[in-house]
């Protein structure tokens, strides 16, 4: 034989001894190792009943015993391994089994060693529920338990349903949350398992608010607990047709000609957080005609095409009204859906005056810039996640979450409170640069009186110009200082609207820019429109608009009682200060949630 088929056939030899190595070494040794642990395991837990028999079962009983009990009363003194390691065997999922068959115990080892695992049953029986594992439950209804479809068991086969142990008791459907419904099945060596169903307890808002009003499904009267927070806003629930909810404003957004409104309503859909978005049903809402005899109507007789958003209609005003009172009138003059002719549409009130007292609605001039409270439809399956309705805790079925610490300002929702400079102040918007558009909720005080100015330049239009001597724009820019520190405002470009003749949304003839810090609500702004608490009685007093007219005596601005004049103002008059401006775009958020309550707190 040659070398070459020596050195062949030994290396044949060779492989056939290493094969046979790692053969015995990584498969047969464990096994064998692991079935002599089996062996000490039985021996143990024999010698174990045979010194406690007391403990044996009867019947049909099984009793079991860990691995880790045989170890504490010293029946094992030798550490079982996983083999080929020094990793311990599972002392508390390795057991010991014994019942009695035929007459005679007969006993059943499961020993875990990693992945090692006994031959013989240690899982419990699978169980089939009826229905969902999860199922839903409305708030203050009964929980119908479903039961058990099936029970089988990979020794056993079928076991019946009856057998299983279920614990209903936790589920509380008087109060929101999820339960859990416990499902305990055992097969014949007392191998357990447990199934969960999950029961979860909401309150859906159309439940809700046909709980807490008349047949019509519509609140009533003047200040009913019908608060929803929404889209980082705060607004009053109208109804619910049964399907879904009618939401409003709390009060005016803004203050728009009555022919703009269907534009203006797109700008402030538009400022709607996204995911508030998806809760909202397109619907047609009432803007039919009315007159002066029949403005007390409850029917509607013309919708609109459908809407994202729209405006109260007279008929949903007069279903709210108990001894005409209605927490859907306003303090400030607000349009309703209803023309009256070509010319005039009504508009709502708390109070009119003179000769017009008591008086629900009145018909306008559809020129003029009267207060917009913003409509919107709502899914009524929404869930509640927590509130009361109330003023101080409105139904919150979160859509926007509160701002984590050091969460940027220029990140949070339109319609967000905060303070600065000891004054509340209200997220508009966030340009394209990162700073955030705010507008002050209140108007600015000196020694806590309003600061009041007026045109005194001798140009006959007083138009709006921050760098004009005697200009109101002029006052704003020089003089702020006094008031509030500025440190968290950027100098930005902004636009002067400028009209020929009336104010009109989308309207004016030109616009001029000018770099400031601060500056005077434009009246079709997000928040511009007067800020009454009616919980108080606190107003916020007169203020400038920053919308300009060339006729000479037609100014824009805020009465003290709420709306915008149509009437002429000439020089003397004084009115306050109410302050719009741009935060930088470093500003951050460190605590709060972003109400009128609890407005967030911020550092540079």
């Amino acid at each position: 034989m040659d070398a070459e088929k020596i050195v062949r056939k030994v290396s044949v030899i060779s492989i056939v001894f290493v094969v046979l190595f790692l053969v015995w070494f990584l498969i047969l040794s464990p096994i064998i190792t692991f079935k002599s642990n089996e062996d000490k395991m039985m021996k143990a837990s024999k010698r174990y009943f045979e010194v406690n028999s007391n403990e044996l079962p009867t019947g049909r009983r099984v009793k079991t015993i860990s691995l880790k009990h045989l170890y504490s009363k010293a029946f094992l003194k030798e550490d079982m391994n996983v083999p080929l390691t020094n990793k311990s065997c599972s002392v508390t999922n390795s057991w010991a089994k014994v019942k009695r068959v035929d007459g005679r115990y007969k006993y059943y080892i499961y020993l875990e060693c990693g992945f090692m695992r006994s031959m013989v049953d240690h899982k419990g029986p699978e169980i089939t529920l009826f229905g969902n594992d999860v199922v839903t439950v409305n708030k203050g209804s009964k929980y119908n338990e479903l039961g058990v479809k099936s029970v089988s068991d990979n020794s056993d086969g079928r076991i019946s349903p009856n057998e299983v142990v279920i614990n209903s008791k936790t589920v509380n459907t008087k109060k929101v949350g999820t339960y859990e419904v416990t499902y305990t099945a055992y097969d014949s060596l007392n191998n357990k398992t447990v199934k969960v169903r999950k029961v979860k307890v909401v309150s859906r808002i159309k439940n809700v608010v046909k709980k807490n009003t008349d047949k019509l499904g519509y609140y009533k009267g003047d200040n009913p607990n019908n608060y929803i927070y929404f889209s980082g806003m705060l607004f009053r629930i109208i109804g619910t047709d049964g399907t879904n909810v009618k939401i409003i404003a709390d009060q005016d957004v803004s203050n728009v000609n009555y022919d703009s409104i269907d534009k203006w309503l797109e700008y402030y859909y538009d400022h709607l957080d996204n995911k508030s978005k998806k809760y909202i049903v397109e619907d047609n809402y009432c803007n039919m005609k009315l007159s002066d005899t029949n403005t007390d109507t409850t029917r509607c007789s013309s919708t609109t095409e459908k809407k994202k958003v729209y405006i109260l209609s007279a008929n949903e005003l007069n279903k709210s009204l108990v001894d005409g009172n209605s927490f859907l009138k306003p303090v400030t003059i607000s349009w309703l859906a209803n023309k009256k002719d070509d010319k005039e549409s009504y508009a709502t009130r708390n109070a009119f005056y003179e000769e017009d007292y008591g008086k629900d609605m009145l018909a306008f001039d559809k020129n003029y810039n009267y207060g917009v409270r913003p409509v919107i439809t709502i899914k009524g399956s929404s869930l509640v996640k927590k509130g009361l309705g109330t003023y101080e805790s409105p139904y919150y079925l979160g859509d926007v979450k509160k701002a984590k610490t050091n969460t940027k300002l220029n990140k949070r929702k339109t319609g967000e409170y905060f303070e600065y400079a000891n004054y509340l102040w209200r997220i508009i918007e966030t340009d394209n640069d990162g700073t955030t558009k705010v507008i002050m909720d209140n108007t600015v005080k000196g020694d806590e009186l309003n600061v009041l100015t007026f045109y005194k330049t001798k140009d006959k239009a007083k138009i709006y110009n921050p760098n004009q001597r005697g200009n109101v724009g002029y006052f704003i820019k020089n003089k702020m200082s006094r008031y509030l520190k500025t440190d968290y405002f950027v100098k930005k470009d902004i636009e002067v609207p400028i009209y020929k003749n009336s104010i009109k949304y989308k309207k004016e003839m030109e616009t001029k820019k000018y770099k400031v810090k601060l500056f005077a609500p434009n009246m079709y702004d997000m928040f511009s429109a007067f800020v009454y608490n009616q919980r108080d009685g606190a107003t916020m007093g007169s203020y400038w608009l920053i919308n300009s007219s060339k006729k000479q005596y037609k100014k824009a601005l805020i009465t003290d009682i709420g709306y915008i004049t149509n009437e002429d103002m000439y020089d003397f008059h004084e009115f306050g200060i109410r302050l719009c401006g741009y935060m930088n775009s470093d500003i951050k958020v460190v605590s709060g949630e972003g109400t009128k309550n609890n407005p967030y707190k911020i550092t540079k």
